[in-house]
């Protein structure tokens, strides 16, 4: 993610070897040759291989995860002594369950001679993840019309490795293993770590198994011709008791789980179009979404990504909020409500936090409980305030709930006060960044990898560096504040924040807009030298409305360059730029959040088309991708024809703001805005995309009521027709 509080490449900002090691995702192993299947219920996570397992070794991601601490580093099932053969695996399209189909390879005996032709015993392993617990059912079926005697092996270990050294981390001293509890049903394997706090795995089996070590399990399975028998599996989190498990426990979790899923999915508006690929995209985003909610105390809160974000981030979890406002308002109020809560009261550089500052990341770790990584409870991000600032006003534009808003009041105050008094370090009117010390994060932005700030000639940027998007959100963030204090009955000050913005817009253009390159430049750097660079950060300032007008076209040219736009979506730098390398994580590659801003944006001015094509390229490869997900980011090679795009090697998948990308693309194709005052829904010079000849949306909530639409290609023309209305919503369409 961008999300990387922790990158491999933000590490190498800290000096010395041993500070690059601290934060390092190594790219040995490849996510995209593994393609993992991945589950998630609240704080726990895990990774499979296609098989089901978990197969431990150097880089290996893989294992069930609990609070940045992996609980089971190694599962390996065996039927007669050999790995048995992938037949599928797969997700459900919610992802509430793992299903994986496998069956025996050929048997032979000791003389060589074939005792069990492959394909005769069938498994099917049937796994989910509810409440810190990982269920599996086993079915195991005889398809010969001998009786078999068939043995079932699972070999497991629990590293309780902290989710820092899985990314490479390594580490002087680590805590110390307990000796395993064996009882006949179950195995309890503990650690205690340099935290002094015990964290504890139970593997528990039914029926109970044929023999049971510390650290394998047999079972001795006597079937008869086309008969099925079935072992259950749970593997728990810090269980404080040890219940038994039982069929009926297992079914138990099974419902609840899937209820609790249909439950918070209910709440999001349904997409249908005539494309049925784009029906997978979306509901595949729309699951992955609602998969990494987290229920908080304040309300749903999306986890950043797996498997190296499966926590909270503030920066990620405000712009899904933003790009799914018009499908689920719930959302931004629970991030609103979370980040609130945990807002900087204090001045603590250790944690790069200052008063009204909002939360960057927070991680529970053996390590960050120790302070051996700063991101325990972690500031360090320049733009999550601005955007809290930004999400709220939002939040009341699409809900008219001025309760909630009444309530983040003293938060909102607090934010920007931080605006002034902490981000904007020089007084010059521009907010800049710098670590507090020399273990925090050296790039604050979204793009916080040590190199991803430099000039035309690649020289790394000195700071406190203001960077441009940044300002796009202050800009963003003031005009929020004039709402919401206008709404709130203060027009005295919501005028001096319309002001403030405009005299802000007024500064931006002249110090960061470059007639010769045709954009703002990157940033500015700690001289206030400009970093003539061109980027995509600069397409954030039509998301926001700072770009004037008559700079729309010029950045939009730039933006959709062919050394800009490769045919799959708008590149980090463009292949001009000096450090420009199309695998680097942000100096060349393509992130589908980031090109989601900047299509919102175009379609803000009136350039549909180009947001149409942006639409159109990330789509395109959604097309080639494993489950039809967007990953984190892909490499940023030209699209070819009849060839796939080219992977990133370690992103994440699923992530957050890349599910929510498609759901905002779709949104500023169509114009797409609602006024909870009317009711009205509102479609602004809708444009359908090449691949869309009709999309129908139902379920669109306002102000008490809710409508179903369809907007269909006609001609040249896009109409809207109001399938359903509950309420007074009124439905209009403006050419």
């Amino acid at each position: 993610m961008s999300n990387i509080s922790a990158d491999s490449n933000s590490a190498a900002a800290s000096p010395g070897p041993a500070a690059v090691a601290q934060f390092f995702i190594p790219a040995a192993a490849s996510l995209q040759e593994r393609r993992p299947r991945t589950l998630k219920h609240g704080d726990t996570f895990a990774v499979f291989d296609h098989n089901g397992d978990a197969l431990s070794g150097p880089g290996s991601p893989e294992g069930l995860f609990h609070r940045d601490t992996r609980y089971l580093s190694h599962l390996y099932l065996t039927i007669t002594g050999q790995r048995p053969m992938l037949l599928s695996s797969t997700l459900r399209d919610d992802n509430a369950t793992l299903t994986c189909d496998l069956t025996n390879p050929d048997q032979f005996d000791d003389k060589g001679r074939l005792v069990l032709g492959h394909d005769t015993i069938h498994l099917r392993r049937s796994r989910f993840l509810w409440n810190a617990c990982c269920y599996e059912r086993l079915a195991v079926r005889n398809y010969d019309e001998r009786r078999q005697h068939v043995r079932i092996q699972i070999a497991f270990d629990a590293d309780f490795a902290d989710l820092f050294e899985v990314r490479g981390t390594a580490r002087a001293r680590r805590g110390r293993h307990l000796p395993a509890v064996i009882e006949q049903d179950s195995i309890l394997l503990s650690y205690i770590g340099l935290d002094d706090r015990k964290r504890s795995t139970r593997l528990s089996f039914m029926p109970e198994p044929t023999e049971i070590r510390s650290d394998l399990v047999t079972f001795d399975l006597h079937l008869e011709p086309h008969e099925t028998k079935s072992l259950f599996i749970q593997i728990g989190c810090d269980q404080t008791s040890a219940d038994r498990l039982s069929r009926l426990s297992f079914f138990l979790a099974l419902r609840d789980a899937r209820r609790a899923l249909r439950a918070s999915s209910s709440r999001a508006a349904l997409i249908a179009t005539s494309n049925e690929i784009f029906n997978e995209v979306s509901r595949r985003s729309v699951s992955d979404l609602y998969m990494l909610l987290t229920d908080k105390a304040e309300g749903p809160y999306p986890y950043a990504g797996i498997p190296w974000f499966s926590t909270v981030f503030g920066r990620d979890a405000l712009i899904t909020a933003l790009q799914t406002l018009w499908l689920d308002p719930e959302i931004a109020r629970g991030v609103l409500g979370y980040l609130a809560a945990n807002q900087a009261t204090t001045l603590d550089p250790a944690s790069d936090a200052e008063p009204g500052k909002i939360l960057h990341e927070t991680r529970y770790g053996e390590m960050a409980e120790l302070g051996e990584v700063p991101f325990g409870r972690y500031y360090g991000s320049v733009d999550s305030t601005p955007l809290f600032v930004m999400l709220a006003g939002a939040y009341l534009q699409r809900t008219g709930d001025l309760a909630t808003v009444d309530r983040l009041l003293p938060y909102v105050e607090a934010a920007l006060t931080w605006i002034d008094e902490y981000g904007d370090r020089d007084s010059d009117g521009f907010v800049e960044y710098g670590r507090l010390t020399e273990e925090g994060l050296i790039n604050q932005a979204w793009k916080d990898s040590h190199d991803s700030v430099f000039h035309a000639d690649g020289t790394l940027a000195r700071g406190p560096i203001a960077i441009a998007e940044v300002q796009a959100y202050v800009y963003g963030a003031w005009q929020s504040a004039a709402e919401i204090f206008r709404r709130t009955g203060r027009p005295e000050r919501a005028a001096s924040f319309l002001a403030r913005a405009e005299g802000l817009r007024r500064a931006f253009d002249v110090s960061f807009f470059d007639e010769e390159l045709g954009t703002y430049v990157l940033a500015l750097d700690g001289d206030k030298r400009p970093c003539r660079v061109r980027s995509s950060n600069a397409g954030h300032t039509l998301f926001t409305g700072i770009a004037y007008p008559e700079r729309v076209q010029q950045l939009t040219r730039t933006l959709m360059s062919a050394s800009s736009f490769c045919g799959w979506g708008i590149r980090t730098i463009p292949s001009t730029e000096a450090r420009y390398n199309p695998m680097s994580y942000h100096n060349g590659s393509i992130w589908p959040h980031d090109n989601a801003l900047i299509a919102s944006g175009l379609a803000r001015f009136g350039y549909r088309v180009e947001a149409a094509r942006i639409f159109e390229g990330l789509f395109a490869a959604a097309t080639y991708i494993d489950l039809r997900r967007l990953p984190e980011l892909l490499c940023g090679m030209p699209r070819q024809r009849a060839r796939g795009p080219t992977f990133y090697p370690v992103a994440c998948s699923p992530q957050a703001w890349a599910a929510a990308a498609p759901l905002s693309l779709l949104q500023s194709c169509l114009g797409l805005d609602f006024d909870p005052n009317g009711p009205l829904i509102s479609f602004n010079m809708p444009r359908l995309p090449s691949f869309l000849d009709e999309v129908i949306l139902r379920r669109l909530l306002i102000g008490g009521g809710s409508a179903d639409v369809a907007i269909r290609r006609s001609g040249g023309q896009v109409v809207v027709d109001v399938i359903n209305r509950q309420g007074n919503v009124q439905v209009l369409i403006t050419a």
